[in-house]
């Protein structure tokens, strides 16, 4: 992707991709390694070209009328267009419970297990605009960014961890690993280093790069740009792909949620790479770049979004939960009816958060509003503990039901079992044995294959380590004085009593009454 236009004026008439024109972006000539060898064409390789299509699906929704009053709203950029909705800046209550209903529209396209669509990073985009001056003196690079990502909804991913290396040495003096600035030149900043984990990087348009972690101290690592995943010397070293291995030994029906949802997570390498000038956002500014997370909007709105298609997923896994349970003919036994009462209580908290952040907005910058910070920091520690449980859950009461399988679809196919697998595979309450197989394969898949276990730890992680996402609510609550608060609530009490009983006028002491003591 090139730099947008400066001029505001010059882009009246927008509207987002399509799917199709979404798919051919991605015919860039980046630079995707993945088994040993160069990745030409992800829209059309087996590791990637179904992921390709389930986001294609998402950009063809914002043009279809039925979806587009709830996925859809103007653009505020002064052209005529549309755009999805999450990626235009907040300024009500309303306007969030509108973004909330569109990220869940969306969400419900992928079932809830695309995590890193367009509209999470939407969370960072429909900042630039209301909060543009944080990135001063690059605050035209801000507007311009939000303009151009809203018009068209690019979709971007973004790496901003450190890889696992040092992690004991000060982030500024891993020199051979971590990104930084090598030089800068008329045209724009030469950078180097490695970011993790950039997810869903090879089917996106732009990485967004910057730092989280320890505090930074030189000013060659205070850096936050934007980068093209074709820009020369950019690099993308894959892990081993879910959905290519399905695609090898499996079949639709045996993978169906890893052979098309695998958002491949990878290492971004970035060997001198030009940062134009027009994407940078911070430079040179180790306060700032270590400020970003909490002052830029991003963690709110990335909170919201999160919540929401976690809420969208666990619905998924509640259903599947509930028509496996039928399956096996245990629907109706006590403990198993508690433990999907509790499934469902995952979902609503979840949807409760939602509420609260949609509801109850915190006043931002230029008339915007954030989501509930409060509420957004809680979903953050939730998650680590329901998603682990509701996995936990599915595996305990369905125990041997999930892999008391056929090993492909094939054998299906095959007249010398299809006999045997009709009348040992079937399942309880008029279950046919296929039937019976596509619901458990469709679990497995979810909770117990690789792509399952992967999105435990997605689930547990991606917003932060477990120690974090319980210090941050702990820190935003001292920064705002609750709690101070909570002390002075605590000491209104303690300023009722002494040792010689009560303080206040309106209670009685027990002198003539108690066996102990004396007044």
């Amino acid at each position: 992707m090139t730099a947008p236009d400066s001029d505001p004026a010059a882009v009246r008439v927008t509207r987002p991709l399509t799917g199709e024109e979404y798919v051919e972006s991605l015919r860039d000539g980046r630079e995707i390694y993945l088994y040993g060898e160069r990745v030409r064409d992800v829209t059309t390789h087996p590791a990637f070209r179904n992921t390709v299509r389930m986001a294609a699906r998402l950009y063809d929704a914002l043009h279809d009328p039925a979806a587009g009053p709830v996925l859809t709203c103007p653009t505020d950029t002064g052209s005529d267009g549309r755009t999805m909705r999450y990626f235009r800046a907040a300024r009500s209550a309303a306007d969030l419970v509108g973004d909330r209903d569109a990220i869940a529209a969306w969400a419900r396209l992928t079932y809830g297990w695309m995590g890193r669509s367009p509209d999470y990073k939407a969370a960072f985009l429909g900042t630039l605009g209301a909060n543009a001056d944080f990135y001063a003196p690059y605050q035209d690079n801000a507007h311009r960014w939000y303009r151009e990502s809203q018009e068209k909804v690019l979709y971007w991913n973004h790496a901003i961890i450190h890889p696992p290396v040092d992690r004991d040495r000060p982030p500024d003096e891993v020199a051979d690993v971590f990104v930084h600035v090598e030089k800068e030149t008329d045209n724009g900043l030469v950078v180097s280093g490695a970011k993790v984990v950039a997810t869903g990087s090879a089917t996106t348009h732009m990485s967004f790069v910057a730092h989280s972690g320890l505090p930074l101290k030189k000013r060659a690592y205070a850096l936050v740009c934007a980068i093209p995943l074709n820009a020369p010397g950019t690099k993308l070293i894959c892990r081993p792909s879910y959905a290519m291995n399905a695609a090898v030994t499996g079949s639709p029906f045996d993978h169906p949620l890893s052979s098309r949802l695998d958002e491949n997570d990878t290492v971004l390498v970035l060997d001198k790479v030009l940062v134009p000038w027009e994407n940078v956002f911070v430079h040179g500014d180790p306060e700032k770049a270590d400020a970003f997370l909490p002052a830029s909007g991003f963690l709110p709105r990335f909170a919201f979004q999160g919540c929401v298609r976690l809420a969208v997923k666990i619905e998924f896994l509640a259903g599947l939960l509930l028509k496996a349970l039928d399956i096996t003919g245990t629907s109706d036994f006590r403990g198993v009816r508690t433990r999907v009462g509790e499934v469902l209580a995952w979902r609503n908290l979840m949807w409760a958060l939602t509420d609260s952040m949609a509801h109850n907005p915190d006043p931002w910058v230029g008339g915007s509003v954030l989501p509930n910070l409060d509420a957004g920091l809680s979903y953050r520690w939730f998650m680590t503990q329901g998603y682990p449980r509701i996995r936990e859950i599915v595996e305990q009461d369905l125990g041997s039901g999930l892999i008391y399988l056929t090993s492909h679809a094939a054998d299906f196919k095959n007249p010398d079992v299809r006999t045997y697998l009709d009348r040992y595979m079937r399942g309880s309450n008029g279950y046919d044995a296929v039937h019976r197989a596509k619901v458990m394969k469709l679990l497995w898949d979810a909770v117990g294959t690789e792509f399952g276990g992967r999105h435990e730890l997605y689930e547990r992680s991606y917003s932060g380590n477990h120690e974090a996402v319980r210090l941050d609510i702990l820190t935003a609550q001292d920064a705002t004085g609750l709690t101070e608060a909570y002390r002075g609530f605590a000491d209104t009490c303690l300023a009722e009593y002494d040792l010689d009983g009560w303080l206040s006028p309106d209670l009685i002491d027990p002198d003539d009454v108690s066996v102990i003591g004396g007044s």
